[in-house]
């Protein structure tokens, strides 16, 4: 794992955000994770709560277990609040750690695709609002459980890593919003957890051939540039099922997986959400232990 991803100090700031608020004798939420650019945390309240992340509403499911997740350049300090059934509230400011961004220089690319014309960038508007619409729609059953962590849904060296600024052909764009993983055309991959399918588009100007699969609470897995889907929109899958093989559709120089995680609308990186989910104690699906 890159050295910025902070996972080395994870589980100290698991144990002590985990007593800030379970320790307290009138607190109702537990979190666990580590609120840093890119990251994720794991929540519990009591059932029937509401939860706002700086004025945003947190999809909440019926036992009070939801998820935070921090873009790229959040911070440096989120406002948590909790309403609960009976009225009260309990407020809490919590520190996002800073992280640094390497920058990334990509050449070779076909100039088309790092400068669209006017009909492409059409294209690519209607894309991206099917991609928003679909990370709107949140379902509040979780299918993933702290402990288990994310699958890595490829084998391969990592290429290229979440947060770093893209350089396309001299040309700067948007930073990496996953983890890019080399590996030969066809090789296989897999789901990183349980899910739904709920986009398998076969032609995506960016991301060619890309998977989407929704794991409750509102976050959502996606996987790209695929040589071929082996799943449809509404499959369900399990951790480790074969979904596609790797490929080099879309904005790609060769064969590599794109693999990204979102909460809502919010990009994360995977290293440090499976870190999040791998060191949590709450069990998104078990009670917790106290």
């Amino acid at each position: 794992m890159p050295p910025s991803c902070g996972r080395r100090n994870s589980r100290l700031a698991l144990i002590l955000v985990g007593f800030a608020w379970v320790g307290a004798a009138a607190a109702e939420t537990g979190l666990s994770g580590h609120a840093e650019q890119g990251g994720l945390m794991l929540g519990r309240t009591a059932p029937g709560a509401r939860v706002e992340l700086d004025g945003r509403s947190v999809p909440v499911d019926a036992q009070g277990r939801f998820l935070l997740g921090f873009g790229r350049d959040y911070g440096p300090v989120a406002e948590l609040r909790v309403t609960l059934p009976d009225g009260g509230e309990e407020n809490r400011a919590l520190a996002v750690s800073r992280r640094d961004w390497p920058v990334q220089r990509i050449e070779g690319l076909p100039r088309e695709k790092t400068e669209p014309d006017a009909a492409s960038l059409a294209r690519l508007k209607s894309e991206t609002e099917m991609v928003r619409a679909i990370r709107a729609r949140v379902t509040l059953e979780p299918r993933i459980q702290g402990g288990d962590g994310l699958l890595r849904p490829s084998d391969g060296k990592v290429s290229g890593v979440f947060g770093s600024q893209r350089v396309y052909n001299g040309i700067g764009g948007a930073p990496h919003s996953g983890l890019d993983i080399a590996a030969p055309a066809g090789a296989p991959v897999h789901a990183c957890a349980d899910g739904t399918v709920v986009l398998a588009a076969p032609d995506l100007f960016l991301t060619g051939r890309t998977v989407m699969i929704d794991h409750g609470l509102g976050l959502i897995s996606s996987y790209a540039h695929l040589s071929r889907m082996d799943v449809a929109a509404g499959t369900a899958v399990r951790r480790g099922d074969l979904i596609g093989a790797v490929g080099a559709t879309g904005l790609a120089t060769g064969a590599h997986l794109h693999w990204g995680i979102s909460w809502l609308d919010v990009r994360l990186d995977p290293e440090t959400a499976d870190a999040a989910l791998r060191d949590s104690y709450l069990g998104i699906r078990s009670e917790i232990k106290e």
